[in-house]
């Protein structure tokens, strides 16, 4: 599971390493997110339940966390707090 941050938006990615390719993806910017409102924290919140739940879908419950570089605050803390939540594990 691997974040990327920008300053207006937050990406997620399930990758599978091995295969090296995208298995799972979310973002601020996907279509059903185009109504959210409200605090960047609340917006990476929703997308990391959104990410938990299409994960799920594709049949995966445990993953690794990547945060990339970015500190465990913030953005990245409530997109992990948000896919925890739909319960996902890592």
């Amino acid at each position: 599971m691997s974040v990327f941050r920008s300053n207006k938006q937050i990406y997620v990615q399930l990758i599978d390493d091995l295969d090296r390719h995208t298995l799972v993806a979310a973002s601020s910017r996907d279509k059903n997110m185009s109504d959210a409102q409200g605090p960047k924290t609340e917006i990476a919140k929703t997308v990391g339940q959104n990410v938990a739940e299409k994960a799920k879908e594709q049949g995966f419950e445990k993953v690794v966390f990547d945060r990339n570089g970015y500190k465990y605050h913030g953005r990245v803390k409530a997109l992990a707090d948000g896919a925890r939540e739909k319960g996902l594990k890592f």
